[in-house]
């Protein structure tokens, strides 16, 4: 940990601290700007997506079979 400790002699911490947090929040921004410049789906989803009813479907519940040997009745 001595390596980390020894920029703080080249760089204040005044200095260093607000170069850092902000080149990490620049960052932050520029993925969120090139995920929704590059996708489709995101910026959909930003503005609330399709407002399409969903479809119901008619499916009937399966019916269990009873084996060869036992009877309905």
């Amino acid at each position: 940990m001595a390596n980390q400790a020894k920029i703080w002699t080249v760089v204040p911490p005044s200095v260093g601290l607000p170069l850092f947090l902000g080149s990490v929040a620049i960052t932050a921004l520029l993925v969120h700007v090139a995920v929704l410049t590059h996708t489709t789906w995101y910026p959909a989803y930003f503005q609330g997506g399709n407002k399409k009813a969903a479809a119901v479907e008619n499916a009937q519940a399966p019916v269990a079979s009873l084996p060869s040997n036992i009877s309905a009745n």
